[in-house]
């Protein structure tokens, strides 16, 4: 493979991260995403074309704002690197294809929903919702899992969350439910249950250790959504490969 594909394509995933933040920093107020353009939160100052470079314009400014001074949080480059990385690994797993432009658009639904769930604890409408018709429209045309497939994971995805909102109130929320029946979409039966597994045992794990360290109580809750969302997208990477090996163990 081409590795200068590779580089342009995880150069787009920075510039895409970039978007990314400001989905998650203006959907959960029910701004615009388009207007106004980039500007600092706090002085207001429309950034230039320079202060909009992925990841470099944060380090040359040395996270703070050019005309203000105050400083800008680790998340916007954290999320632009991140994506660049995440671009590239999918470029290199399925290569030029259909599949890396859906593959594509999953993460980054997935992403925007991890990260509202972590600052706020909501999973927006506004985003599941489309994200769950755009994966539907998918599934009914790709190859790699049959429609039936893609249509019982989501089945499988929504019930066992939708059952445990009910047994435990407060400990699931609808927003779970909704993502839950996402990744069942786009990952398909079986492997819908290995990714709910997965994010039940890493969840538990980070929750474990956070008690043990003194940063919650008992009482505290943690966000879901980002466990979810990460095993979702270990399965769409390395799905194939999950389901092979489960199967083979099984045998």
């Amino acid at each position: 493979m081409n590795i200068w594909f590779v580089v342009a394509y995880s150069i787009l995933g920075a510039v895409v991260g970039s978007f990314l933040n400001v989905c998650a920093d203006r959907l959960p107020t029910g701004d615009s995403i388009v207007t106004p353009p980039s500007h600092c939160p706090h002085c207001g100052r429309e950034l230039g074309a320079l202060e909009l470079i992925p990841i470099a314009s944060f380090l040359i400014l040395r996270g703070k704002c050019k005309a203000c001074g105050h400083k800008i949080g680790w998340r916007s480059p954290l999320i632009e690197l991140f994506t660049a990385l995440l671009f590239g690994v999918i470029f290199v797993r399925f290569g030029p294809s259909l599949k890396t432009l859906w593959v594509t658009a999953d993460a980054c639904f997935l992403m925007v929903m991890a990260v509202t769930d972590i600052e706020g604890q909501r999973i927006l409408n506004v985003v599941v919702l489309p994200a769950l018709v755009i994966a539907l429209l998918a599934a009914a045309v790709r190859t790699d899992l049959s429609l039936l497939q893609s249509l019982a994971g989501a089945g499988v995805g929504f019930v066992i969350l939708f059952l445990l909102a009910i047994i435990i109130p407060g400990g699931m929320g609808m927003g779970d439910v909704k993502l839950g029946a996402y990744i069942g979409l786009i990952v398909g039966f079986p492997l819908i249950a290995l990714a709910l597994i997965a994010a039940f045992v890493l969840g538990g794990a980070v929750a474990g250790s956070l008690w043990a360290a003194g940063v919650l109580s008992r009482g505290d809750r943690i966000a879901f959504g980002p466990y979810l969302a990460a095993a979702g997208l270990v399965g769409l990477l390395f799905g194939t490969d999950l389901v092979t090996l489960w199967t083979s163990r099984l045998a």
